[in-house]
């Protein structure tokens, strides 16, 4: 519960130009307040992060959580400074590149949040059928969850231009910025669509590097040259 309120805290404090400026930064605060509980609960897995096993999976895990508490510390640094309410007075005179580089990367923490949620999606989808009492698996529900993932993937990839993300992830000044008075529906709903994509493409691809690791260990076929040392067909034909 807490999470997934602090997930949406986030997304609500995309849309500054529909909430104003207030209800901006109480969002904000709210998110961080929430997101140093979330770590305290997890002082566990800080402490044993010396121990990680150097498996592919773990490191990259690893470098997202690193990612997005450095995301999140910049995040409120830049956040004090450009401050008009809570903080009026750590801000600066000229905030406009604070401003530029604030949004940057809470357009990237968007990104990464959803990739460390898709790296905990197993652990998500087993809190879920636990919360709703779902015992056993049913081939038909799985069928139309995984219709419906693929469906999000590809209206994110839409959200992508609808957005103009390409321009906020790379800290470029745009005058391209939602009107909130055409809808506001359609804003969050462009920005959990790309978070939906983010998610599919990190947990499948976690399953695919999964599936190869097996494939691996399992065993290899025999070599080309070994195969025909017991074939004698051949050799019978390199002689016709």
């Amino acid at each position: 519960m807490l999470d997934c309120t602090a997930a949406g805290l986030l997304l609500f404090a995309f849309a500054y130009f529909w909430q104003g400026n207030a209800a901006h930064e109480l969002a904000g605060i709210g998110m961080f307040v929430l997101l140093i509980i979330h770590n305290a609960f997890h002082r566990r897995w800080f402490a044993a992060l010396p121990k990680v096993p150097r498996e592919r999976r773990a490191k990259f895990n690893t470098a997202m959580t690193m990612m997005l508490l450095a995301g999140m510390v910049a995040l409120l640094a830049t956040s004090l400074t450009i401050s008009e309410t809570l903080f009026a007075g750590l801000r600066l005179d000229d905030d406009s590149t604070a401003r530029l580089i604030h949004a940057g990367i809470a357009y990237w923490l968007l990104l990464i949040v959803a990739i460390h949620l898709g790296l905990r999606w197993p652990l998500l989808m087993a809190a879920a059928r636990k919360l709703l009492g779902i015992a056993h698996a049913n081939a038909a529900r799985t069928a139309v969850l995984r219709l419906m993932a693929i469906g999000i993937a590809v209206q994110g990839v839409s959200s992508v231009f609808a957005l103009n993300l390409r321009s906020r992830l790379l800290f470029r000044i745009s005058l391209d910025w939602w009107n909130f008075e055409e809808s506001v529906v359609g804003f969050f709903g462009h920005c959990m669509a790309v978070a939906g994509l983010c998610m599919f493409l990190t947990y499948y691809s976690m399953q695919w590097l999964q599936h190869r690791k097996r494939v691996s260990a399992s065993g290899r076929p025999a070599p080309r040259t070994q195969v025909m040392k017991h074939n004698p067909q051949p050799e019978r034909l390199q002689k016709d």
